[in-house]
């Protein structure tokens, strides 16, 4: 499975660690959803970047305290056609402010990139090659949007007023 970081290719340091296996030091992981909730307090507690998988069927609310002891998320597609981790992705990335990684996994597929991207998404597995190679096209096929995202970028208008000459006050504006 490759890994797409910011429209590139790159290499995954983290681990996924199984809910039985040992948790090894210094070493960027990732632990299942079960896992974290059972033992969150000494996992953000340890020694290395923690990340944890969560299931589209939790309530991202759940993670809250913990937000800022987390540095990836990955949110799970189980089936394309389910888009119940682009409402997390929001949620994540609007209402509680998570500034860290935001991973895609499951069946991610090329024509939902740049959805991904506008979701909050900065992270991508992807399992065929050619459709990584893909991504770091789709993000330069648009620069202009007409909608806010939670990827940062301002909508077409606001940038048009924030661009736009000031209009000089006159008797008839007063």
């Amino acid at each position: 499975m490759r890994l797409v970081e910011n429209g590139r290719i790159v290499e995954d340091h983290y681990v996924r660690v199984d809910d039985d296996a040992p948790i090894p030091d210094r070493v960027p992981v990732i632990v299942s959803a079960k896992r974290f909730l059972a033992d969150a307090a000494a996992l953000v507690s340890r020694d290395g970047s923690l990340g944890v998988a969560w299931p589209n069927d939790k309530r991202v609310a759940e993670l809250e305290p913990w937000l800022g002891r987390l540095a990836l998320v990955a949110l799970v597609f189980p089936k394309f056609k389910d888009g119940r981790a682009y409402s997390q992705a929001r949620l994540l990335r609007e209402t509680y402010g998570f500034r860290g990684t935001l991973r895609a996994t499951g069946d991610v597929l090329r024509d939902q990139f740049h959805f991904l991207v506008r979701a909050g998404f900065d992270s991508f597995e992807v399992k065929k090659d050619a459709d990584a190679r893909v991504f770091a096209q789709v993000l330069a096929r648009f620069s202009i949007y007409y909608q806010d995202g939670a990827d940062g970028r301002a909508p077409a208008l606001r940038r048009r007023l924030q661009s736009a000459p000031p209009v000089p006050k006159t008797r008839e504006t007063v």
